[in-house]
């Protein structure tokens, strides 16, 4: 006898085996629906639990609606939760549905207890179903006049959901007035923060169209009610004191007299258990004592140990949150906290972000008293086992040095970390010394005197690498073995990956080459011959603009290349002092937290309106905002832009048809920047006369072995044409068709990352030079732009990709040409547009 067949897939003892399960709930609840036997609520329980679990796992069980909605009917406050989220899932998804319960929640909206009351009142609130909002208006009624405060608070945030759903409902049924009244007059201060929430809403939904409702979002901030909130605030919850003291920043008293009164009845909120209640009270503080200094700086010395107290006693969340805003207190008055700077100490249990956080407050407090010691722990962490925390501490040294407290200490620490056996902290050290000796060149003989002694070969990252080849060049007569090692360096340049590397190797072989030009000499010419050939733009332009002006004059190369140098008395400061008063602005926020305005990660001006599916797939066309553009221009998302501009060598490898430059006499190389740099030299009269055999001469000195050639006159060059105009639709057909011409890397100069805060200003510029913006976005640090141009009087295009971050001074442009033959030309053009860009 054959064994019975088995299933393949066993049931889950959670999961129902199929339909049958569902009808048989559907079965055992219309069975139980009209029962009053003892226990029948236990039985229902059950049940309801099974349907509650089904519908919380995926499983459909809205076949069972009706036979839940019969089973309500009890006193049963457990089931009746139950039954209401049931409700609340299904009548989102099946408007049809949702009228079967309206009969049934209105009618426990009448019932004897208070609590099946309000949440009948709150579930038939939450049915968000447009063709049921007449329904509401009656329960929402009652429910603001019911006796039991906790219906009453139900039926407040009732209103705010009916307004979401129909506005127009909800003011022509008086609500905001009846909110209005139970905000001044109920005894429960929860109602009145309800109400106090609700109504900002709403008032400030409705003040654009109506001037009653400005009128009473004024009142708001009235001193009448000001006062009459703060005299209550004690018996507000922790969340509504937030609300009342935010509403209390608002509010601009008529003389300080009044400033006073409002701090007094706030300072005890200043020993609150709760660190939000404290951030909120010492905005009111600061922000109400703005106009008047002294007192400004009292109030930063009275709020200063409740913070401390806050970052010590809670969470490390919460030490971050409240470090956040001390960082921001700090760097506005760094000499209010320069005593309590051991708070500041980093404590081995805290968490990575809070140490990094503690780090840059200790940079920012210490000052000539104090210095040594903050210095001392800092070294300390230098041999911290988080290595990214040590690098950080060695960072924050250097940050106090270059501030001019106690730099003779702080070199001689500085100097003992270049001696130490680990490669981070003689990176991190490096990085330093070199910002060190650009500030104090009288340290030079010092640090150079223990920098000789460190081998390139053990420096691998790619900052510390360009750091000490910058000391090499920069202080070659004092370095013995300088040249040498520099050769060393050339002959691996194919080794190193790293284009920052490459560019600071190439000027630092110059330099040295004036100052020790026998033993430099082989060495530049192999960089000159490398670096000319090389795949990485700047690499290439560097080393073709040092060729030509060697060829040109070596006086006026030496001149450009190492000038006299002046000690560099202020580092340039990440962050302008407007961006910091507008997050100052928005204290007890997560502007704080993030360190930029709310306006950077919320409006959606930042985010980019439009979405883009694939590259313009779904370009949304919009006018072009103060006629920059006579074509139509669209704006781009954030989700298709680049957020890093830097790009892997292998794709660099690609620029240009994926052919290197080998020639410094190809007349098609973009050679741009050399070509601006050397015209004012060769304009000046008195250095012009030079022979061609000395020319010739230095091609012999350097080795390169390159043949003396006439110069190749330079093809006629491309015009535009200065009105034309391109479909998107069109713009979008051919960018996907087009290959790839041309791929570069351009650096822009400090002035046009500057004028790119205002990023029409680009657009208005590469109009003036017949370069057309089609589409646009995204938000600093990072830019994208697609650009279009038309030949004169030929029907050809030419589209541009340009991606740009601010952060680096780079531009990554790709180039799709209908003529391949004069992408190169048309390259040129805009290359020199956008040089040209934030140029007086």
């Amino acid at each position: 006898m054959a064994p019975p067949a088995q299933s393949q897939r066993s049931q889950s003892p959670s999961q129902p085996s199929g339909k049958s399960e569902v009808s048989d709930l559907k079965l055992q609840l219309r069975q139980l629906a009209g029962s009053r036997a003892p226990g029948v609520d236990d039985s229902k329980r059950e049940l309801f639990k099974k349907v509650i679990s089904y519908m919380t796992i995926g499983i459909d069980v809205s076949s069972l609606f009706g036979e839940m909605v019969m089973c309500s009917a009890t006193s049963d406050i457990v089931l009746k939760k139950m039954c209401y989220l049931y409700v609340g899932n299904y009548a989102k998804v099946n408007p049809d549905l949702a009228l079967l319960t309206i009969n049934f929640l209105q009618r426990d909206c009448h019932d004897e207890d208070p609590m099946i009351r309000g949440l009948a009142l709150r579930s038939l609130c939450s049915l968000r179903v447009a063709n049921l909002v007449e329904y509401l208006v009656g329960p929402l009624g009652s429910g603001l006049k019911d006796s039991n405060s906790y219906v009453r608070m139900v039926a407040v945030v009732g209103v705010l959901k009916l307004y979401h759903i129909s506005a127009s409902t909800c003011v022509d049924a008086d609500f905001p007035s009846m909110l209005k009244h139970l905000m001044l007059n109920d005894s429960d201060t929860q109602i009145v923060a309800n109400c106090l929430s609700a109504l900002q809403e709403i008032w400030s939904a409705e003040a654009s169209t109506s001037e009653e409702a400005s009128r009473e979002r004024e009142a708001l901030i009235s001193k009448p009610f000001i006062y009459y909130l703060l005299n209550r605030i004690k018996e507000f919850s922790e969340w509504a004191q937030c609300l009342v003291l935010e509403l209390v920043t608002k509010y601009v008293p008529s003389d300080s007299s009044e400033i006073f009164d409002i701090m007094n009845l706030l300072e005890d909120r200043l020993q609150h258990a709760n660190g939000a209640v404290v951030l909120a009270t010492v905005k009111v503080f600061l922000q109400l004592t703005l106009s008047m200094t002294d007192v400004h700086q009292q109030v930063y010395e009275r709020i200063k140990a409740p913070l401390l107290t806050l970052v010590s006693s809670g969470s490390p969340e919460q030490s971050y949150a409240v470090l956040s805003h001390l960082h921001l207190l700090v760097m506005r008055a760094p000499y209010v906290f320069s005593s309590d700077y051991k708070h500041f100490y980093c404590q081995y249990n805290e968490p990575s972000y809070v140490k990094r956080l503690k780090l840059e407050m200790l940079t920012a407090v210490a000052n000539e008293s104090n210095t040594y010691e903050i210095v001392t722990e800092l070294c300390e962490y230098a041999a911290n086992v988080d290595i990214p925390i040590a690098r950080e501490s060695i960072r924050a040294v250097g940050k106090i040095a270059l501030q001019q407290y106690d730099v003779n200490a702080i070199v001689d620490r500085l100097l003992q970390f270049l001696e130490m056996e680990k490669d981070y902290v003689t990176a991190e050290a490096l990085v330093l010394v070199k910002d060190l000796l650009r500030k104090y060149p009288q340290w030079s003989h010092d640090c150079i005197a223990v920098v000789g002694n460190i081998s390139s070969n053990n420096v691998q990252e790619p900052k510390a690498k360009a750091a000490l080849i910058w000391m090499l060049g920069e202080y070659s007569q004092d370095m013995q073995d300088a040249p040498y090692i520099l050769e060393s360096l050339v002959e691996n340049w194919d080794e190193e990956h790293s284009a920052e590397v490459r560019l600071h190797l190439l000027t630092a072989v110059m330099k040295c080459f004036f100052k020790r030009p026998p033993e430099t000499q082989s060495a530049l010419g192999a960089a000159l011959a490398a670096g000319i050939g090389d795949f990485h733009q700047d690499v290439h332009d560097r080393a073709l603009f040092y060729y030509r002006i060697l060829r040109y004059n070596v006086y006026v190369a030496e001149r450009v290349v190492n000038p006299p140098k002046q000690a560099v008395s202020v580092f340039a400061d990440t962050q302008s002092s407007e961006i910091k008063d507008r997050i100052f602005d928005e204290f007890n926020s997560l502007s704080v937290l993030y360190q930029k305005p709310s306006y950077m990660f919320t409006d959606k001006e930042h985010r980019g309106p439009l979405e883009f599916a694939d590259e313009l797939g779904n370009l949304s066309i919009v006018e072009a905002a103060d006629n920059v553009v006579s074509s139509q221009r669209v704006e781009e998302n954030d989700k298709d832009l680049l957020l890093t501009t830097v790009e892997k060598e292998e794709t660099r490898g690609s620029s240009n048809n994926g052919s290197a430059y080998t020639v410094p006499y190809d007349s098609s190389a973009s050679v741009f920047a050399s070509q601006t740099q050397i015209e004012p030299a060769i304009s000046n009269p008195t250095t012009a006369g030079h022979s061609q055999q000395a020319i010739f001469g230095i091609d012999d000195l350097l080795g390169l072995g390159m043949p003396a050639v006439p110069d190749v006159p330079s093809p006629p060059q491309l015009k535009l044409n200065t009105k034309a105009a391109l479909d998107p639709s069109a713009f979008q057909q051919k960018w996907r068709q087009l290959p790839v011409a041309l791929s570069q890397e351009l650096s822009l100069s400090p002035q046009a990352v500057a004028a790119l805060t205002v990023p029409q200003a680009l657009l208005r510029h590469m109009q003036s030079h017949s370069i057309h913006c089609i589409a646009s976005g995204g938000q600093s640090p990072n830019f994208k732009f697609f650009f279009f141009a038309q030949k004169y009087e030929e029907p050809l295009n030419y589209l541009v990709e340009c991606i740009i971050n601010t952060s680096s001074a780079k531009a990554q442009v790709k180039i799709k040409a209908d003529d391949q033959s004069t992408s190169q030309a048309f390259s040129t053009l805009f290359e020199s547009a956008l040089s040209k860009f934030g140029t007086p």
